[in-house]
């Protein structure tokens, strides 16, 4: 399976290419990160550009990559209401290029990638970072941030198909 991995902003959306074979140990897959990086628009463009540039850049990762899946960041602002709006944006036109592409998009929020990434639902940005370049046998942390919550976010939804295959196989 190959996942793209999706940490979503407007000045910075990132995104990470996993993929995942089966091994002969059961329960192991083997990660591994294809391709990662980040999607950036300046904020002295318009709002509408920016959207635009997000879009247009994810619609050639998509087709350079061919992921099977999508999968994104929830939000979650407790504070500051302007950007979460802007934020649900960028959200919106990611969402919308996966669905363009006839990709399944898979959602998850902060907490979930947390737990499944340091197996804590508070674990802090560190702790996810590190376990993210242990997972993926990375020489260092994917920088920036959003790089590598993108790669949290992938690797959080093959934990979760996994476990979801185990429990239909029950």
């Amino acid at each position: 399976m190959r996942v793209l991995g999706i940490d979503p902003g407007t000045a910075i959306t990132g995104w990470g290419v996993i993929d995942t074979t089966e091994t002969k140990y059961k329960g192991n897959d083997k990660l591994q990160a294809k391709a990662y990086g980040c999607i950036k628009t300046e904020s002295s463009s318009l709002f509408s550009i920016r959207l635009a540039i997000i879009y247009n850049d994810l619609k050639k990762i998509i087709k350079k990559y061919k992921p099977d899946v999508m999968a994104v960041e929830e939000l979650f602002f407790a504070k500051n209401v302007k950007t979460a709006l802007k934020v649900s944006h960028a959200r919106g036109v990611v969402i919308l290029a996966a669905v363009n592409a006839g990709l399944e998009v898979a959602e998850y929020t902060p907490l979930e990638v947390k737990q499944a990434m340091a197996g804590y639902g508070r674990a802090d940005k560190q702790q996810v970072q590190k376990m993210v370049k242990t997972l993926l046998w990375l020489k260092e942390i994917p920088k920036p941030d959003d790089v590598a919550d993108a790669l949290a976010v992938a690797i959080c939804h093959i934990n979760s198909s996994k476990l979801e295959k185990m429990i239909v196989k029950g």
